[in-house]
């Protein structure tokens, strides 16, 4: 039949070119004598070269629907721009081709568009564009164990938006290879794409990997120039190191490390190296753009080596992958790098980040935040580490002694009243949203042992909040908020907010500052009870209760 078909159609053509104005036949050629000729086949074909058939096939697939249910006859998988595998290729070399066709003609439309000239489609062994018959791109490349890398690629491609670097796509292929071989069956693409993110800790939730990225901050570091003495002035010869400040977790337990390098990269492998005794180097790296405008983001790609087989060359030494996506492109590298880690580590035990049990007057800001982050799980804002870090050396020097990690745990809870009640306290309160999205709110308060209900409005419940408390204080004094930070504190039904505020008070042009810390289930609650805290600090009078 298929053979008769093909003659058919082949032999109308033909005919048409003779000068025929007339042809009979069945759609898709299931029909006796004449009407074996295939009018879908017909009329594509000629679609194909460049000519109208005045025939819409824009959506093939209800016109199948509507023949087979008249017929009874079932559509070849195979049968020309009708079956559902015609655009589907298994092969390696074929998905390779188109894989490339189609990166090929990105740039022939992009190029054509800018020129205002017609854009072409040319694809191998894609005679026709899907999309013109009312199919998707999603079965165009399908994987079994005789696929290729170059196939895999383009699926993650599509799905991801990730363009994977050849060695990649290569130490990619061997993981998908091994899972069809196991399972003896086609990989859909939710199949590649759930193997893509176990491999390479990509995405976040269940795919995280055991140290992620929590925040960071990236400085530079100046030393001396090259052949230089310690007094010369920077220029293009200067050597300027990065630093590396950041917060990981690790573990599920947040860990605060630092380390140096000639970029943000290498920063993080010495923190790496220096807090977890994980030594790596980095053989390969790669980025490119996913998106366009405001919401462009940066995807970076690391191939790591143990810094022990770094000189084996590539045959030698096993090389880890790892991926990361980020708006800040140094984000993105930074992810990367903690991918491959990921990859690297397997279930290797790690050391306990420990912060030392000794603090004096050489210890830095970060040893200090690190001992708070240990005893108390508490993220401290960058100003508030400085804040407190004063505190700390204040302390060692006026006692002339060693602060254990409890003195200065200890410390920050009296210096800032965390969980410490004090003049004024939050009972309860209400918020509301007005017609005009501001916030509303009518709080119960305990100020000096008498209950107060205090009522305010804001852009938002802070500044609500200290508008209802401005309500109880004298003119000539003023608070506004001037810092302000939260995060999140545990997993799943057990996560609290922790929250961070800075309080100014200005009474009589002179200004005084205060820090409150909070902790609550409810992350408003927080924010208001850390509000409360700042309050606390200050040496406030309050109008009596009338």
């Amino acid at each position: 039949m298929t053979e008769k078909i093909g003659t058919a159609t082949a032999a109308t053509e033909l005919a048409l070119m003779a000068g025929a104005d007339r042809v009979e036949g069945c759609i898709f050629g299931n029909g006796e004598r004449t009407g074996n000729v295939d009018l879908a086949n017909l009329a594509l074909n000629l679609y194909t070269q460049g000519i109208s058939p005045l025939l819409d096939f824009s959506d093939i697939q209800s016109v199948i629907e509507t023949v087979t249910a008249c017929n009874d006859l079932p559509v070849h998988p195979r049968h020309p721009y009708a079956g559902e595998l015609v655009f589907t290729a298994f092969s390696g070399s074929h998905q390779d081709a188109i894989k490339k066709g189609f990166e090929a003609q990105f740039e022939r439309h992009r190029k054509a568009a800018l020129q205002g000239e017609m854009q072409y489609w040319d694809i191998p062994y894609l005679p026709i564009d899907p999309a013109d018959i009312g199919c998707t791109y999603e079965a165009v490349i399908r994987v079994n164990s005789q696929s290729g890398k170059g196939g895999i690629a383009y699926l993650v491609k599509q799905a991801l938006g990730l363009d994977m670097p050849r060695k990649m796509q290569i130490n990619f292929y061997q993981t998908v290879q091994a899972i069809a071989d196991r399972e003896a069956r086609e990989m859909t693409i939710e199949d590649i794409t759930t193997a893509f993110r176990r491999t390479y800790k990509f995405g976040g939730g269940k795919f995280s990997g055991r140290i992620s990225l929590r925040s960071f901050i990236i400085s530079e570091l100046q030393s001396m120039g090259i052949g230089e003495g310690l007094n010369s002035d920077a220029d293009e010869n200067s050597i300027h190191e990065k630093r590396f400040d950041g917060t990981l977790l690790v573990d599920g337990v947040p860990r605060i490390v630092r380390g140096d390098g000639n970029g943000p990269l290498s920063a993080l492998l010495d923190a790496l190296k220096c807090h977890l005794g994980l030594d790596f180097a980095i053989r390969e790296y790669s980025e490119h753009s996913i998106g366009e405008g405001t919401s462009v983001k940066a995807a970076s790609y690391v191939e790591l080596v143990k810094e022990s087989d770094k000189t084996k060359g590539p045959i030698h030494s096993i090389g880890f992958w790892g991926v990361g996506i980020d708006a800040d492109i140094a984000s993105s590298g930074l992810r990367a790098v903690l991918s491959a880690v990921n990859s690297a580590i397997g279930d290797q035990s790690l050391p306990e980040l420990k912060p030392d049990v000794i603090f004096n007057m050489k210890s830095q800001p970060a040893d200090v935040s690190h001992a708070i982050l240990y005893t108390l799980s508490l993220e401290l804002p960058r100003r508030l580490q400085s804040s407190f870090f004063e505190h700390v050396q204040r302390a060692a020097r006026e006692e002339d002694k060693i602060l254990s990690l409890q003195d200065i745990s200890n410390l920050f809870i009296h210096t800032y009243r965390f969980g410490i009640l004090g003049r004024v306290e939050l009972k309860s309160f209400k918020l509301t949203t007005t017609d005009e999205g501001r916030k509303t709110i009518i709080a119960s308060m305990s100020i000096d042992r008498q209950t107060r209900t205090v009522e305010g409005s804001g852009n938002g419940p802070l500044s609500a909040f200290l508008a209802a408390i401005q309500t109880q204080l004298p003119q000539d004094t003023i608070l506004s908020v001037r810092d302000f930070s939260e995060h999140s504190l545990g997993e799943g039904s057990e996560t609290n907010a922790a929250s961070y505020v800075e309080l100014q008070q200005i009474v009589h042009d002179k200004k005084y500052a205060s820090w409150g810390v909070a902790l609550d289930g409810d992350i408003t609650r927080s924010t208001l009870v850390a509000a409360v805290s700042a309050i606390n600090g200050f040496d406030l009078s309050f109008t009596p209760l009338s």
